[in-house]
């Protein structure tokens, strides 16, 4: 339902931006690499054999941009990203010595606003750009597979370091911003193709299954890192 009403969103900013004027369509793909430094990842890193570069993966979108200013372009954009990671305990296995795994899973959904300066003509083959904006991230995160039942036991766990099977999951929305740059190369008048770096920065404290369990705790998520994509740039 989420995701049905975020594309239907977008959409409707889309047709409402066309109206006012020409712009362009932007399709891209490429790859997310976090930074992965706040609790949740490090808490990971602790108990997993995981790192962050194993939650590097494919991530694109669409977008649509349009001038408002001489050089200047306002852009909204909305992209994806989803990566399984399979992993097990560093410290603990199981009586017969084998690994009790479990799997991790990261998914976000940006819905973005970005303002562009492309100090080049319309005439130009070669357009570099820069710009920046605000976002806001839908991201879903869940831990399935064999858990150690760490003390205090409580739950489905009737023993401390009990091992049982089950799923934990964590779903919100971390509010941001992101600076970007890159670089159109013009095929003809309508069309270029364009390579782009962008930074984020987005955290959030996390609740459901990963709310504090006492007092002054906190899981907090960190989704900020670098996204680099290919597309295509298509000038209306």
């Amino acid at each position: 339902m989420r995701r049905a009403t975020l594309s239907l969103t977008l959409l409707a900013l889309l047709v409402a931006s066309s109206r006012a004027g020409a712009g362009g369509l932007d399709l891209r793909i490429g790859g997310y690499f976090p930074r992965g430094n706040e609790t949740l990842f490090e808490d990971d890193r602790s108990l997993y054999f995981v790192e962050k570069s194993d939650f590097y993966g494919v991530y694109g979108g669409i977008e649509y941009n349009q001038v408002v200013l001489d050089n200047v372009e306002l852009a909204i954009h909305f992209d994806g990203y989803g990566r399984t990671v399979d992993t097990s305990y560093r410290d603990y296995t199981w009586d017969d010595g084998s690994e009790i795994r479990q799997s991790l899973k990261l998914s976000m959904l940006p819905l973005g606003v970005s303002v562009r300066f492309v100090p080049t003509s319309k005439r130009t083959k070669i357009a570099p750009f820069v710009g920046g904006g605000v976002d806001a991230i839908f991201y879903d995160y869940e831990e399935y597979g064999d858990f150690v039942c760490f003390p205090p036991a409580s739950g489905t766990c009737r023993f401390d370091y009990d091992v049982v099977a089950d799923a934990f999951e964590a779903d919100g929305t971390a509010f941001g911003f992101h600076a970007l740059g890159g670089l159109r190369v013009y095929v003809n008048r309508d069309i270029a193709i364009v390579a782009e770096g962008r930074y984020q920065w987005a955290e959030d404290d996390m609740g459901d299954d990963f709310a504090p369990n006492e007092p002054g705790l906190v899981n907090r998520i960190d989704l900020s890192g670098w996204t680099f994509t290919v597309g295509a740039h298509i000038r209306f």
